[in-house]
């Protein structure tokens, strides 16, 4: 039977617009995965083809001539070298993925000035300005502000809930479009994290294996193999420079969108609690 109410419509459609609404506003890559399977074969079409071209080795033989340059040394390393490589590869990928996933987040402005504006806002009971200054902003801080906005307006027009009631409605609807946003802009960050101690095991791996060959070569018997021992070294050397560049890249870069992760939450906390205080100062 259909509904003679003429507020339904409406109604749906402000349920619609409210859903629209809380969507995450952080774009990122959602399938890791991929990531790391394509800087797995960007990683091994390197090694092959580019630092193991015959040109590099003298005699233009790979596996047995002696490196010309620094390309040639590093394909040296021997088979964990595409595999340092793809680890490297996967942490700038996804380094400047979370640089732009965490750039849009932050919204258009200086977040530090949208907040004190909001803040401004709100102390002059300025609600639809600082709605409009959200739609304005963009990013994660002025959705879950907008959002909280929202629900104050309709906490305000509300005369069935007691002011305790509606405060701890306001609350929920800050923690709600709080909880919404912070998977988004932490994903992937496990990814870097994990990297940070892999690439320098993976390193230490290579290291462990160079050495053993060239312990190889020094127990032959007679004069020891000096191309088999300078190939031993050269894949220590290798992988531990690609080991120590992979952990230390991912760990600046992890503690780097950290720490703005960090000052995102900062803000949205600061204004969630301005919110709630104004709400209870003026009602």
């Amino acid at each position: 039977m259909a509904s003679n109410d003429p507020k339904a419509p409406a109604a749906s459609v402000a349920a619609k617009v409210k859903k629209e609404e809380k969507i995450s506003q952080v774009r990122g890559i959602k399938n890791a995965f991929l990531v790391i399977l394509a800087c797995a074969v960007c990683g091994v079409c390197i090694y092959m083809f580019l630092m193991g071209a015959p040109s590099n080795f003298e005699g233009e033989d790979p596996a047995n001539g002696h490196p010309l340059n620094l390309a040639g040394t590093v394909y040296k390393g021997g088979f964990i070298v595409p595999i340092l490589m793809t680890l490297l590869l996967t942490v700038i990928t996804l380094s400047i993925e979370r640089w732009i996933a965490l750039s849009s987040a932050s919204g258009k402005g200086n977040t530090s000035k949208f907040v004190a504006a909001i803040k401004a806002d709100l102390a002059s009971n300025n609600i639809d300005g600082a709605m409009k200054r959200c739609k304005d902003q963009k990013g994660s801080v002025a959705s879950v502000v907008y959002n909280t906005l929202v629900k104050y307006k309709e906490m305000d027009a509300n005369t069935s809930l007691s002011k305790e009631q509606k405060l701890t409605t306001l609350r929920n609807e800050v923690e709600e479009a709080t909880a919404l946003e912070m998977p988004s802009l932490s994903q992937n960050l496990p990814i870097l994290a994990t990297l940070t101690t892999l690439g320098t095991l993976v390193g230490l791996l290579g290291t462990v294996m160079g050495m053993i060959k060239s312990f190889q070569a020094l127990a032959n018997s007679g004069s020891p193999d000096s191309t088999e021992l300078s190939t031993g070294i050269s894949e220590a050397l290798v992988n531990t420079a690609f080991g120590i560049a992979t952990g230390a890249f991912a760990v600046i870069s992890y503690n780097f969108f950290t720490n703005k992760i960090d000052n995102l939450s900062y803000a949205i906390d600061e204004i969630g609690f301005s919110i709630v205080a104004t709400f209870a100062a003026t009602h």
